[in-house]
């Protein structure tokens, strides 16, 4: 992380001193600096000319007292409080009165960390991610105390560096990792109640909503090493609140080392640096398929009887379903069990789909059966919306679905970041599509799928769960019901 910060302060223009308690990893470091430069210099990104300047602007600091002239200083070691505030104790009494000091951390409280200097008002968060020079995103924390004008200062820095600053408030995890909470926790939460397996969650976050990893392939890219403490830190710090809540999945594998690609397994087995996923089983070979009847409150209905029909099948239009037909669900929400008995449906015959999100924006179908479904008729609803080539996924009951789940848990987490008004919406979108790569912004994500459709999920999950984990954030509410749009800013 420090290289990367050195990288791209060099090549802005800036000397840089890098200093590190072992003077072999900042000698590796300056020698690694020369080596990127040279291969950036072959792929024709930079010229000789700017490669010289960039290595001649690197010099080692033999101790903190080479820091002593220095405008700005960037930490970005351990994330352990202690460390972090010892360090900057004793850079207080080295540097000039108008240095600003910047913290690198992603977890940690920058007021905490600026607590008991003589000039809390300098300190402020600098948060880059990993690897540096490609992410361009970079959160500018102001903590209590901190002066306006060096979060001004840091920012423009960042834009001189070729980043965009997002502007954060110090609360724990900041933009990007409380953001993000959504994605990997609700996702660890449905793998933890049996409703699909890694790879299935995985198949259907890609496919139906555009992510480029699943959250299980994420974490074993990231480690949970790595990941686990995150969830921990911002569920502590937020005391225990209900949405994030850590799984024992993750508690489990850091414990027996099981971090992912790091150890060559984690919720994949990994062979040469690639996951060994099984095959998905072919779509089932039906000789009869059954005439097909709609709920009447299925999600999409219109858009649903034109795939139907696109498809080939048999449509009932009757008020009831006949005695031989597969009876089809689209629920936001709620699951197939609570449908089938509330709307007086044979749950033997029940299944539902997802259609949170248009087919036709999809990659996949994602179907789901209740305990009493029958496997003729599973077997029937599979083969019927697999007709056109669509891979479709067949997942136990849930209030929900996947897709539904994860994206609105990712847009009320979003919410509730402006309800809390720690940063704007246009800040948020940009740290978690530049910091997390999601196909949309989360807020974007609501608008796109609609808030009262993403609050309907949201009460309805609340409901058959009765967990205060799906509690809709007021900010949201008020937005889903004057349908303004969650991008825009409030007066």
């Amino acid at each position: 992380m420090g290289r990367g910060i050195a990288q791209i302060a060099a090549q802005a223009g800036s000397t840089v001193r890098l200093y590190d308690t072992q003077p072999e990893v900042v000698a590796r470091a300056v020698r690694e600096l020369g080596t990127q430069w040279d291969r950036l210099l072959e792929k024709g990104r930079m010229d000789a000319a700017a490669v010289q300047a960039a290595k001649e602007r690197v010099r080692p600091a033999a101790s903190l007292q080479d820091l002593a002239d220095c405008e700005l200083v960037i930490e970005a070691v351990i994330e352990r409080l202690d460390v972090k505030k010892s360090l900057f104790a004793e850079l207080e009494r080295i540097v000039g009165t108008d240095a600003v000091l910047a913290t690198n951390t992603s977890s940690l409280s920058v007021t905490a960390i600026a607590a008991g200097l003589q000039r809390p008002q300098r300190v402020a968060g600098y948060h880059f991610f990993n690897p540096v020079p490609l992410m361009k995103v970079v959160e500018v924390i102001a903590g209590l105390k901190t002066d306006p004008s060096v979060c001004e200062g840091l920012t423009a820095y960042a834009r001189q560096m070729g980043h965009t600053p997002v502007q954060a408030q110090d609360t724990p995890g900041f933009i990007v990792n409380h953001a993000g909470r959504g994605f990997n926790t609700e996702a660890l939460r449905i793998a933890g109640e049996g409703v699909a397996d890694f790879a299935t969650i995985d198949r259907i976050l890609r496919d139906q909503v555009g992510f480029k990893l699943g959250p299980f392939e994420l974490m074993d890219l990231t480690g949970l090493d790595v990941s686990h403490p995150v969830m921990e830190s911002v569920y502590r710090q937020y005391y225990d609140e209900p949405r994030y809540r850590p799984s024992v999945i993750a508690a489990q594998r850091v414990a027996g080392n099981v971090l992912g690609r790091k150890t060559g397994e984690g919720f994949y087995r990994y062979v040469d640096g690639k996951a060994q996923v099984a095959a998905e089983s072919a779509a089932p070979t039906v000789d009869e398929m059954p005439p097909v009847w709609v709920s009447t409150r299925a999600a999409r209905r219109a858009e649903l009887y034109q795939l139907l029909k696109e498809l080939g099948a048999k449509v009932e239009t009757g008020q009831s379903a006949s005695a031989q037909a597969l009876t089809l669900v689209a629920p936001l929400g709620f699951d197939v069990t609570t449908v089938a008995v509330v709307e007086r449906l044979d749950p033997a015959r029940t299944v539902g789909i997802d259609l949170l999100i248009e087919d036709a924006a999809t990659k996949r179908r994602v179907l789901a059966t209740n305990p009493a479904t029958r496997a003729d008729m599973r077997d029937a609803a599979h083969a019927l919306f697999a007709r056109d080539g669509k891979p479709v996924s067949v997942i136990r009951d849930s209030a929900g679905f996947v897709t539904q789940r994860v994206v609105a848990t990712i847009v009320n987490i979003a919410s509730d970041i402006c309800q809390q008004r720690i940063c704007s919406p246009r800040d948020l979108e940009t740290a978690v599509t530049l910091g997390l790569g999601y196909p949309l912004g989360p807020l974007a994500m609501g608008d796109r799928w609609g808030p009262t459709n993403i609050l309907e999920v949201l009460f309805n999950m609340q409901t058959v769960y009765g967990d205060p984990r799906y509690r809709p954030s007021p900010w949201l509410r008020r937005r889903g019901a004057i349908g303004l749009s969650l991008l825009q800013e409030e007066s």
